[in-house]
């Protein structure tokens, strides 16, 4: 389940979003001032984080230059909410990389928008990791069955005798299996195949 982040110090209101929220199938974590909220958004790595600018203890702007200052909440999709709706103060908010900026009252099919279209940005955006569960995918570089699996593992970083043990044959197999993966995929080392695997298995 998709998690939010809700840092709002007005409780009434903060309320009233997570109820919104909540009802629209997202998980919602809960901060009622800057400390509070800074904390969550490092701790328990919210897929985005919805942050007005009024806080106590340290307003929303310090906690946003703060996440874009920390390589592991960088990337977090951040929405001011907020009653400081004038230019000067949208300008700094979006100057420190916040992602939008909602001014209050906001309309619920506004919100949930605005959610939905930030989210889809990050997801687009976020590296694809390869799956190395499965060898199938790499048959599709033109090699047999066997030869994927050999490969699967060179891709992990595997030395021709760990493979050997691993898939229980021998040595001098794994090598022949390797000789031919290299002919196939056209390419003279091991760290050229290793990169072809992995960017296979990234793939959609």
């Amino acid at each position: 389940m998709t998690t939010l982040l809700l840092i709002e110090d007005h409780a009434p209101l903060r309320r009233n979003l997570r109820d919104i929220l909540s009802l629209a199938g997202y998980r919602v974590l809960e901060a009622a001032t800057g400390p509070e909220g800074l904390q969550a958004s490092r701790e328990q790595k919210p897929d985005l984080v919805l942050c007005d600018i009024m806080l106590p203890g340290c307003d929303g702007m310090k906690i946003l230059a703060a996440l874009r200052a920390d390589a592991a909440t960088h990337a977090l999709p951040f929405i001011f909410l907020t009653a400081k709706s004038e230019p000067p103060d949208i300008r700094a908010g979006m100057n420190l990389g916040a992602d939008d900026y909602l001014p209050k009252p906001v309309a619920r099919a506004d919100l949930l928008a605005t959610i939905h279209t930030r989210l889809a940005r990050a997801s687009q955006q976020r590296p694809r990791l390869p799956d190395f569960t499965n060898a199938a995918p790499l048959e599709r570089l033109g090699i047999s069955p066997r030869e994927a699996e050999v490969l699967l593992w060179i891709a992990e970083g595997k030395a021709n005798h760990d493979i050997a043990t691993i898939i229980g044959c021998a040595h001098a197999t794994v090598k022949k299996h390797t000789i031919h993966i290299f002919e196939k995929l056209g390419v003279e080392t091991r760290a050229a195949a290793m990169l072809i695997a992995i960017e296979t298995l990234s793939a959609p």
